[in-house]
Order: C-alpha cells, then structure tokens, then sequence
C-alpha cells in the first residue's frame, strides 16, 4: 500500500491538463468506486474547462446501463466489477460526450462486498482513446476503505498520462 499525498494527485492533474492542452484533446470520466473523486481533482484546477468534458458518476448498475449504455446482460454474466464492465463504461463515456479519451473506474472498495473472486480491493481501471479501443487493467489494492479510492484515482490519472503521452 502506498502513501498518496493531495499533492502527489495535483501534480498528475497539472501534468494531464499540459498534455491535453497541447493536444488540444479532452478527458471523460466514467466512476463507480471512486464516486467522482478523478473529476473532483481534475475540476479542482483552475482552467479545467479547456480540457475537462464532463464526467459520469455511475454508481448503481441501472446508472451504468442507463447513463453508459452498459447491457444488462454483460452485468449480469461478469457482475460490475469486471473486464467487460469498465470497458463498455469507457465506450459509452466516449459516445455519450465530445471527448477524445475517457478512463473508466469500477471495483469493490469495501468495507463490504468482497468475495473469493473478487476481494475487497478488486478495482478494474479503463482507458479510452478516440478510435483506439480500450485498455484495461484489474488492481487488487490492500487498505480501508478511502486508501483503497484514493489509490484508484492514483492510477486512473497516471494511466491518463501514459495514454496522453502515447
């Protein structure tokens, strides 16, 4: 587990809004787990507008399927923590705004909720780039409750930069 400081999350953010700047290119957020915690540091910089779209806080599975286009079925056979979950989340974050890349975040924060396949912990992170498909990784983070968020929202801005950079 590691220690992520306010900081250390601003940084990345000012890092993000300089490449998409550049780019001229705009972010979408798709959260589950995190609540909005990424668009809540992301629209805590001054300017964010220029590259900020907007972002979806999902929570329930009905919100998935309603606001992302998420099928019903895919919940159903995989539950919400899962591959097909984030990404059909990222896809539909990317049709339902004007953005150029999206990251998707859903996973199992806990206290509750764990089970033997998928432990409290399991976030599966998603990362959208305009005609590029969707890269997806699943994270078994250790921790409380909000050290298990905040690392989420670590690895979704960091994984924002790889993907900006590339």
């Amino acid at each position: 587990m590691q220690n992520i400081s306010d900081a250390s999350l601003h940084q990345l953010v000012e890092e993000i809004a300089q490449l998409l700047v550049s780019q001229q290119k705009h972010l979408v957020t798709a959260e589950s787990c995190t609540g909005g915690w990424v668009a809540k540091c992301c629209t805590d910089l001054a300017g964010s507008s220029a590259w900020f779209e907007r972002g979806f806080v999902t929570y329930s599975n009905e919100a998935k399927i309603e606001e992302l286009g998420v099928a019903p079925a895919t919940l159903e056979k995989n539950g919400a923590v899962s591959l097909s979950v984030v990404e059909e989340m990222a896809l539909g974050a990317m049709a339902h705004s004007n953005a150029d890349m999206c990251v998707a975040i859903t996973g199992i924060a806990g206290p509750d909720g764990g089970t033997a396949e998928k432990p409290v912990g399991t976030v599966w992170i998603g990362w959208a780039m305009q005609n590029a498909g969707v890269h997806s990784i699943c994270f078994q983070f250790a921790g409380d409750r909000n050290t298990i968020r905040k690392q989420a929202v670590f690895e979704a801005l960091t994984g924002i930069v790889k993907n900006a950079r590339d």
